[in-house]
């Protein structure tokens, strides 16, 4: 994920991190199950209000097993792999020109964060296609916002909200923060009015689509700003070259974004490659008819 009012190659990927990173904490010894984590139940941390009474008819039929490949495969050590879990899926924003979603579905998409908006007045030029079409293809869909820290929080909310439709059956908004050196905006701000802006925009957002959102992060943002905070909110934790149990010690996640080279038959060029932390059944309940939101630690 990154800012779209950046420049970008057309074969450059849709984030602007780099592909190394630093673990946090790294001489903090990690238990054995860190290394090698299993799959367990999640653990419930929020249920905000439900807007729908029953899943989709598309969660009857099977998820879609795991079809992609990579320009560049990482070995995340033995057990850790994203492969072992059940439920992958993509995110996309303008930069991957148009998308086959079908294609895209059948290879292992079951899910996909589309990019929406930035700042106060920036729409991607795709989203509603995208939307549209990502539907259409039997995927479930969410709308991510990256953030701006030039702009209020009140009217980035207002943006999100003018633009991503409140329907029956998306998944959860989310907050897309990080640090972004292509960004036109240069400020960085304390840990404490990080905070509070994201609390602001995200309170606005809950309230008016029922559902809490998500937090979506990279490591350097995360050591700055949100170690030991937001504890009540699902994680989707960016870690491209070590599982997150090494980059996020002690974090509890929803999402897993393992990789920002994934190659699909639905795009030309890259894409980011994410997965759910859970099982099918989790997976059922938590897009499906319960609404409750899901987060599980390593």
């Amino acid at each position: 994920m990154s800012d779209e009012a950046a420049p970008v190659a057309d074969n450059a990927p849709p984030f602007s991190l780099a592909e190394e990173e630093e673990t946090i904490d790294a001489d903090t010894p990690l238990p054995q199950e860190a290394i090698e984590p299993p799959v367990e139940p999640v653990a419930l941390v929020s249920q905000p209000k439900r807007l729908t009474r029953a899943a989709p008819p598309m969660l009857a039929g099977p998820v879609t097993r795991y079809g992609f490949r990579d320009a560049k495969p990482i070995n995340f050590g033995r057990g850790a792999s994203p492969r072992h879990l059940a439920v992958h899926g993509v995110d996309v924003s303008r930069w991957q020109g148009n998308v086959n979603w079908g294609k895209l579905r059948a290879q292992g998409a079951n899910f996909a964060y589309i990019k929406a908006t930035d700042g106060g007045d920036h729409l991607d030029p795709m989203f509603r296609t995208n939307w549209r079409n990502a539907d259409a293809a039997g995927l479930k869909r969410g709308a991510y916002h990256f953030f701006y820290w030039c702009r209020t929080a009140g009217e980035q909310a207002d943006w999100f909200i003018r633009n991503v439709p409140r329907v029956e059956g998306a998944l959860p908004p989310v907050i897309d923060v990080e640090w972004n050196g292509e960004s036109s905006c240069k400020r960085r701000p304390s840990r404490a009015t990080v905070q509070e802006k994201m609390q602001v925009f995200m309170d606005k957002l809950e309230r008016h689509y029922g559902q809490r959102p998500i937090i979506y992060t990279s490591p350097d943002f995360y050591r700055d700003n949100l170690r030991g905070a937001f504890l009540d909110y699902p994680f989707w934790l960016r870690a491209v070259a070590r599982h997150p149990s090494k980059v996020y010690p002690g974090r509890k996640w929803l999402f897993w974004q393992y990789s920002g080279s994934g190659l699909s038959h639905g795009v030309r060029g890259r894409i980011d490659l994410n997965v759910f932390h859970g099982d099918e059944r989790q997976w059922r309940a938590w897009a499906g008819g319960s609404r409750q939101m899901v987060a599980d630690a390593d």
